[in-house]
């Protein structure tokens, strides 16, 4: 049971440490509103890991054959989602420097609370159909995870969920770093575009085979 643990842990590490359009709005929330909006996004991927995780423990080899089908249309709605996020942190951004305020969130809009952070990188994580077929991958070589019951698999998920709550909250904490460091107009200015700017190239890479 030890080992699917550390399996677990080994898998989260993997699908976390890589350097995404994830992680970036991950760094961007939390240097432009708080850790605790970085923190809730940051939850809402390892979340979303771990469901995945689950699923590819439960569903074994078949799992390929079912999202390789819509494995395209996913992508394509996820870089959709990311330009339009992209889009609207450019347009806050540049809205805020003109008029020489920090940005602040309009009620209802945009990922400014840690509620609608976790909802909407939740929904974000759970587009991308790799995720799936990363942990499948890795439950297909390790028997340790599938064959010996509900707690093999329990503590395999357990392992993901941690892993990579731990790496994403280290992000998010970074970003907060990186927000009290850049807190006036033109360190604000700056990291909204290199961040959305980062956003859209990620988009567009989505969309490109191989």
């Amino acid at each position: 049971m030890t080992g699917a643990f550390l399996a677990g842990l080994v898998a989260g590490y993997g699908v976390a440490i890589p350097v995404g359009a994830i992680a970036i709005l991950i760094l961007g929330l939390s240097a432009r509103t708080s850790f605790r909006v970085g923190a809730a996004a940051a939850l809402a991927v390892a979340t979303a890991d771990g469901l995945y995780a689950a699923v590819a423990a439960l569903g074994g080899a078949g799992l390929a054959d079912v999202i390789a089908p819509v494995a395209g249309p996913l992508r394509v709605v996820a870089a959709a989602v990311l330009l339009g996020l992209a889009g609207h942190g450019l347009w806050r951004t540049w809205s805020a420097h003109r008029s020489q305020r920090p940005p602040s969130a309009r009620a209802g809009r945009g990922m400014s609370t840690p509620r609608r952070a976790y909802a909407a990188l939740l929904g974000l994580t759970l587009l991308n159909p790799m995720t799936v077929l990363y942990f499948a991958a890795l439950v297909l070589g390790r028997r340790d995870t599938t064959g010996s019951g509900a707690a093999p698999v329990a503590l395999f998920v357990a392992g993901v969920f941690l892993a990579s709550a731990s790496w994403q909250l280290v992000i998010a904490g970074g970003g907060t770093v990186v927000g009290r460091a850049l807190t006036g107009p033109s360190g604000r200015l700056v990291t909204g575009l290199v961040s959305s700017a980062l956003i859209a190239a990620l988009a567009v890479a989505a969309l490109l085979p191989g």
